[in-house]
């Protein structure tokens, strides 16, 4: 039998990226093509300086490319209006972020409820809290919950919105190994239950044996794209 083509939910075509700073060109970005597929979980990693970052932030249309073009579904982002794509970041991705991004003096509910309010169609946010094992922690507020449980209030903010694509910046790089998996679990959870683009950006090599493909950025440029046809189980991954 055939294998069915995944649809592309976005291309990078040639896609560049570069920082005057002073008489100094910084290439962050440099010619990068590169396609994820719709309900993929993709891990990117590389050292500080390859240019991780930068590409979560094109991804999520918190910026645009130097050069080269960036398509979501048939759509072409470089051609998008300042509004197009405020459009595009509260409607089609959600964002995980290493500290969190909780706003301090709401609860857990209330931080969720804020992503609910400016979405189409989202999940009730006590739905969104219970789906990452929080629904006792409604009523807490960040300061009264671990980094972990911070840290699962910020996927259940990103996720309420119900997004095609959850970008996530390190989100276990200031977690301690044994919440590490527990939220990397969630995440390809989220990823095979509810069918959510995730694009996880991380300078641990060894979270990529979670993902059946990883990227590897060096010096602003795709090094590699490698396959993995056995993906590890997140809580089994040792680092």
């Amino acid at each position: 039998m055939a294998a069915v083509a995944q649809e592309t939910l976005l291309r990078l075509d040639r896609v560049s990226r570069y920082f005057a700073m002073g008489e100094v060109t910084v290439r962050a970005l440099d010619g990068v093509s590169l396609q994820i597929a719709r309900g993929e979980l993709l891990v990117v990693v590389g050292p500080s300086g390859s240019g991780k970052t930068t590409l979560l932030n094109l991804l999520g249309g918190m910026d645009l490319p130097t050069a080269g073009d960036i398509y979501f579904g048939s759509r072409r982002l470089n051609d998008f209006t300042p509004r197009e794509l405020t459009q595009y970041r509260r409607h089609h991705v959600g964002y995980v972020f290493q500290f969190y991004n909780l706003i301090p003096n709401l609860t857990a509910l209330e931080n969720v409820l804020v992503a609910t309010q400016i979405s189409r169609n989202p999940i009730p946010a006590r739905e969104a809290l219970a789906l990452v094992g929080l629904e006792d922690r409604c009523d807490h507020f960040p300061a009264q919950l671990s980094g972990g449980e911070q840290q699962r209030v910020a996927i259940a903010r990103a996720v309420a919105k119900q997004p095609e694509l959850l970008l996530c910046d390190e989100p276990t790089g200031a977690l301690d190994f044994d919440t590490a998996h527990q939220v990397l679990a969630l995440l390809d959870r989220i990823n095979r239950q509810l069918g959510t683009t995730v694009v996880i950006i991380t300078h641990n090599l060894a979270i990529g044996q979670m993902a059946r493909r990883v990227v590897r950025l060096r010096s602003g440029q795709v090094a590699a794209v490698e396959e993995n046809p056995q993906p590890v189980p997140p809580e089994e991954i040792e680092w």
